[in-house]
């Protein structure tokens, strides 16, 4: 539980106080990691095999990644009044996950 006797400013602005907290920061910093290094190293390859076999299971798993994060910081906003900023932004790579995909699926082509 996070102290309850600090001010909320403390509590906005410093680290999570929560475990689940803390999964979800570990999990949204994850997800940016291999978000990188999707564009960095691995779009910008030639077309190789090994990218054609490995690629799929590369970008579900971190896909997964920002998806868990966003729900575990929202899970610690709601049930253990986590207020920290980092949590926040680890439920925003989730919202953005979200938007990605639902982009993929209303594609018009």
């Amino acid at each position: 539980m996070p102290p309850s006797g600090q001010p909320l400013r403390r509590r906005t602005f410093g680290w999570p106080c929560t475990r689940l907290g803390w999964w979800s920061v570990g999990l949204a910093a994850t997800f940016v990691a291999l978000f990188i290094i999707n564009v960095a190293v691995i779009s910008s390859t030639l077309e190789t095999l090994w990218r054609q076999t490995l690629l799929p299971y590369y970008v579900i798993f971190m896909l997964s990644c920002g998806l868990a994060a966003g729900i575990a910081g929202l899970l610690a906003v709601i049930r253990q009044q986590e207020r920290s900023w980092l949590v926040w932004l680890a439920i925003l790579t989730g919202l953005f996950v979200i938007v990605i995909v639902l982009g993929e699926f209303l594609q018009l082509e």
